[in-house]
């Protein structure tokens, strides 16, 4: 028998909602998502009404809430929004019986080990379904670089979020090394997440800038991200080609440390960014890995482009913890 249940997905800017269908463990429905500004809001309880009246002024008793950061203590806080979310109080402030709550990219690797096969596209490796048993790497460059694994196999599988973006770069040619060399002067240690990341694209941009001799107006990472895409800067498509093959180097990495047998990139830049991927050297950095490359070159590589994998892989959490 399916259950409907509320599914949200809150970062620092957005907070979507959405109604979820539930049943046998898995999610095999999910509505419309409503995107609410944090800023319009005093807090979640009344963001949480404002959907309420949009649904009609009656919502379902159950759930399932991702959060961009994590999810432990007697009380949440966001680090963009005063937003604040007590655990203990979600069943009273919102009238619930059953929660659960859990990290962002956590719900993402519910959604890859929950989606149709229909919503993965090759970005590299051999073009066949993600496999049914074994490890599966999930990476999503956004604000930050999310790192989470997934081991599954016929019957269940288990969802371990980590903390792999603050790995050390590693640099793979003299570009990388200025890219290193410039970061290093604000930060002693140089993470992943300083390079494959959304606002990383600034110090990308700015060092080829450099290496070029160009004077370069200071934009900020969207301003870069959008002139490239859109053609119109050529200095900003070229760093987002660097910045595809530091996300292959990196994606290669952490699929050696976790022992993949495939990996998903997932997270609304890298669908953003596909038909840059696509065309990149993204590959060919990704096998880059010495005496592995035969191993790298036999792992399928996908992205994931299933419209909202929050939402969706938080009505999974959900639908597997009460299934």
């Amino acid at each position: 028998m399916s259950e409907k249940i509320v599914t949200v997905d809150i970062g620092g800017t957005h907070a979507r909602f959405a109604i979820a269908e539930v049943e046998k463990g898995r999610c095999v429905a999910l509505g419309e998502p409503t995107t609410l500004h944090t800023d319009d809001h005093a807090s979640f309880q009344t963001a949480w009404q404002d959907f309420e009246q949009r649904q009609g002024g009656t919502l379902p008793r159950a759930v399932a809430i991702a959060i961009a950061g994590p999810t432990r203590g007697d009380v949440i806080r966001f680090t963009n929004t005063p937003w604040i979310i007590r655990p203990a109080l979600i069943g009273e402030k919102l009238d619930v019986d059953r929660y659960v709550l859990v990290n962002d990219f956590e719900a993402v690797g519910h959604a890859v080990a929950r989606v149709d096969d229909s919503y993965f596209e090759r970005l590299a490796g051999p073009d066949e379904p993600l496999p049914v048993e074994g490890t599966i790497s999930v990476i999503g460059p956004g604000t930050g670089l999310g790192v989470a694994h997934i081991w599954r196999d016929e019957n269940s599988y288990r969802v371990q979020a980590t903390e792999g973006g603050h790995i050390d770069f590693a640099p793979l040619d003299n570009i990388e090394d200025a890219i290193l060399a410039r970061l290093r002067k604000r930060h002693r240690r140089v993470s992943a997440e300083r390079v494959v990341s959304g606002p990383a694209i600034v110090d990308i941009y700015e060092t080829l800038a450099a290496l070029e001799g160009r004077p370069v107006t200071p934009l900020e990472d969207k301003e870069i991200w959008t002139r490239a895409l859109e053609g119109r800067d050529s200095l900003a498509a070229a760093a987002v080609d660097r910045f595809c093959l530091s996300l292959g180097s990196v994606a290669g990495d952490l699929a050696l440390a976790q022992g993949a047998k495939a990996v998903v990139i997932a997270g609304g830049l890298g669908l953003r960014i596909r038909d840059s991927l696509i065309g990149s050297g993204f590959p060919e950095r990704f096998v880059a890995k010495g005496r592995f490359e035969h191993y790298m070159a036999s792992l399928p590589v996908k992205l994931i482009t299933h419209p909202q994998p929050g939402l969706f892989g938080a009505a999974a959490a959900f639908a597997r913890q009460y299934g």
